[in-house]
């Protein structure tokens, strides 16, 4: 009942109409985020802080917290349909949303990316509603070996991404790893491969590379065709820009599926929306009795995906709320949000600012409302860009990459980084190498190795620390599972079609 009294208190703050206006403009801003590839809800956050200094601070961080979600809702949009990612968890979509906006049915996908986004943020809203305490005693148990053992079940992904040839998913992932590896080395505090350029002492950026391998590559290719005469084919609408009643058939369980995985990760500090989408991928890829058809459109690889990255954002704020541990860098930047205002999160921030804690997460619920009724009328306007000459879009796609790859840093290095990574997306996509797994150990490869030194170096070098919990066994479990069944599945269904041969 204490619970109920606390939401229904929660709702009164959200409704005011001062707050009800800091909401929409934070979805509304976070949306424009989202579709800037290489800003990112972070730096919107970052930027905003000085802005709201002085206001009501429930205000504020109702506006920050729309601009976290909002910019999950609007990565898709260009990742959808012009395989331009604009944040860093929607990379997974652009693989069939893309696929599908080439196939006339840019519309389908941004609709269930919507829709997606909207049922499974909402779930994710409503779990933190419910399990933002007891889950936060989960979190904890989480050490570095638990990570270590969380990140290898993950790339053991690579397996399903794989496309036709496995030795060449491998080199893709070990190029991915190696790239991961450049920057100052945490332990000893020495630059690693960074070749003494001082801007790639900070590593690469993940969006840097993602902006390459999609968005700038996809520009050379369609150069090319163009050099060998070949016209970009302006690509036309199929049927409605709605969902047919079979594709909201097939999109129904993934959606389920991704909301639960994303929340789970969300909670997870550090974890983060990209690892969400991509085992959400990864798992319905798995789960597909057509698995062939993923990357090549299946509306299952769009709507899991993205339920997964938006019930994250909720996830996320469990550690934020109840531990004061940012899992993220929006998060993080929230964080400093909450200092600069007085305010410590923690277990106390439940019980000394319940309007503050309760008003936030109540907003949310509004926010998501306000968003699906801001995006879905704007299908049919934005699956028009798809009507715009090959000459003239993939020029306005490399203005937009160019201009979100330097707004991160504003670094002109960063430039040549993204240049050299659309020229590698390019030289793989004409020999067929598949670009999913070094996504994948670009974004594991870093916290995987800092996860193992410290596993190791608490346990002295003692290996046995990795099955030393109840957790890591159950993930290393999982990790020989998952690596064992892209074997033993097609050996199953060869015994079990000879059986019923033999029966017939």
């Amino acid at each position: 009942m204490d619970t109920l009294t606390h939401i229904l208190n929660g709702f009164a703050v959200a409704l005011q109409p001062v707050n009800l206006w800091y909401t929409f403009l934070g979805v509304f801003l976070g949306t424009i985020i989202g579709v800037l590839p290489g800003i990112g809800p972070s730096a919107g956050i970052a930027l905003l802080i000085p802005v709201t200094y002085g206001m009501n601070p429930t205000s504020a961080l109702i506006m920050m917290a729309g601009i976290f979600y909002g910019a999950r809702y609007g990565g898709s949009t260009t990742a959808i349909l012009i395989n331009t990612p604009g944040e860093a968890s929607s990379v997974m979509t652009s693989l069939d949303g893309y696929q599908m906006a080439k196939k006339g049915r840019g519309g389908a996908a941004l609709a269930i990316s919507a829709l997606a986004s909207f049922i499974a943020g909402t779930f994710g809203i409503v779990g933190l509603t419910l399990f933002a305490v007891p889950l936060t005693s989960m979190a904890l148990r989480f050490g570095p070996a638990e990570y270590f053992t969380l990140m290898l079940f993950a790339m053991t992904a690579v397996s399903s991404l794989a496309g036709k040839s496995p030795a060449k998913a491998m080199i893709s992932t070990i190029l991915g790893l190696m790239i991961a590896t450049i920057g100052i080395d945490l332990q000893s505090g020495q630059p690693r491969y960074t070749m003494g350029i001082p801007e790639l002492q900070d590593g690469v950026g993940f969006i840097i590379a993602v902006v390459g391998l999609f968005a700038i590559a996809e520009v050379f290719f369609s150069m090319e065709e163009m050099t060998k005469g070949i016209r970009p084919e302006i690509i036309k609408l199929k049927g409605s820009v709605w969902l047919t009643k079979e594709e909201w058939r097939r999109s129904v369980t993934p959606i389920m599926r991704g909301g639960v995985i994303g929340f789970i990760i969300g909670v997870l500090p550090g974890a983060g929306g990209t690892i969400a989408a991509i085992l959400s991928y990864v798992w319905e890829k798995r789960m597909s009795r057509h698995p062939e058809q993923f990357g090549t459109g299946a509306i299952e690889g769009v709507a899991g995906p993205e339920a997964a990255n938006n019930s994250d954002t909720a996830g996320a704020l469990v550690p934020l709320l109840t531990l004061g541990i940012p899992g993220g860098g929006a998060t993080a930047v929230m964080l400093g949000a909450f200092i600069m205002y007085g305010i410590q999160p923690g277990p106390l921030l439940f019980q000394n600012r319940p309007d503050l804690v309760w008003g936030l997460i109540d907003s949310m619920y509004i926010g998501n409302v306000m968003l699906l009724i801001l995006n879905i009328p704007l299908i049919g306007l934005f699956v028009r860009l798809l009507y715009i000459p090959g000459g003239i879009l993939m020029p306005l796609i490399l203005a937009i990459s160019t201009i979100g790859v330097y707004a991160i840093n504003g670094n002109p290095v960063e430039l040549y980084l993204g240049l050299l990574f659309g020229i590698l997306g390019y030289i793989f996509r004409k020999v067929d190498i598949p670009v999913a797994p070094m996504v994948l150990s670009l974004v594991l490869g870093g916290m995987m190795e800092q996860s193992f030194r410290q596993a190791m170096t608490i346990s002295g070098g003692n290996p046995g620390i990795f099955v030393g919990s109840v957790i890591s066994v159950s993930l290393v479990l999982l990790t020989a599972l998952s690596v064992l069944l892209p074997f033993l599945l097609p050996r199953l269904k060869a015994w079990r079609e000879g059986a019923a041969a033999e029966k017939g």
